[in-house]
């Protein structure tokens, strides 16, 4: 299986329904694209993907679906090859923090590779999703015989606790509607405006994330657009009409 192989191949798988997808079942067609989607492996040569193809399980997951909770055993990278995921704690009076969406070639479970460990979140299947796992034993062997793969997951690993470190400073130190105008910012990839985006979560899931209320999502979003900022439109997208304006707020 080529690189070249890989892309045709979930070229094609994106043109099926998800009618040939059954619920827990395995999918062969879902390991080929967790291999080439995932930054962790695409690297690889063919004849190392194709290896690590062998020992990997793939299994869907419908809408609302938890794949692990907060206190199960850790021992299994999940890898995500369609769909979205978000991995989210619960406090002790029962509220909701969303920690990060996981998208195509995103990962979570991780910490089973370096220590034996219980999960310390909940991850759930946002839409019908497609995971493939690989077991704690089998990635380790792959780590120390491809230590390229080391690399990149210590890559992921310093770039979620740099958006961690954000995240936890501007709960401390910005208001709602700065933590807010920031977010919008970083969707923008640095992008001219006017420019459109789309929000990757709903307001329920960006109040979690930005530690507010969905109500004050929205009525900071009405402020956003009174002041000249933005146009919200449909389905989740939003103008910018003025990011250097919005960032200064």
């Amino acid at each position: 299986m080529s690189k070249k192989d890989c892309k045709q191949d979930i070229r094609k798988n994106s043109h099926n329904t998800s009618s040939h997808i059954h619920h827990h079942r395995h999918e062969p067609n879902s390991k080929n694209s967790c291999i080439c989607v995932v930054p962790i492996f695409n690297h690889l040569e063919a004849a190392q993907m194709e290896e690590i193809m062998k020992v990997m399980k793939s299994i869907s997951y419908k809408k609302g679906e938890v794949l692990y909770r907060e206190g199960d055993t850790s021992n299994v990278l999940y890898v995500v090859s369609k769909g979205k995921i978000r991995i989210y704690r619960l406090s002790e009076s029962g509220k909701e923090q969303l920690l990060r969406i996981l998208n195509p070639g995103d990962f979570t479970g991780e910490l089973a590779l370096f220590r034996e460990s219980i999960h310390e979140a909940y991850a759930e299947a946002m839409i019908d999703t497609d995971v493939c796992m690989i077991s704690k034993n089998d990635l380790q062997e792959f780590l120390l015989k491809y230590p390229t793969i080391s690399l990149k997951i210590l890559a992921e690993f310093s770039n979620r606790l740099e958006i961690s470190e954000k995240q936890t400073t501007r709960f401390v130190t910005e208001k709602v509607a700065a933590r807010l105008a920031l977010f919008l910012g970083e969707c923008t990839d640095g992008g001219v405006s006017p420019i459109e985006i789309e929000l990757p979560m709903s307001k329920k899931d960006l109040a979690s994330y930005l530690g507010t209320t969905p109500e004050t999502i929205s009525r900071t979003l009405v402020d956003f657009e009174d002041a000249g900022y933005i146009k919200q439109k449909r389905n989740r997208k939003i103008e910018i009409l003025d990011l250097d304006g919005l960032l200064l707020i």
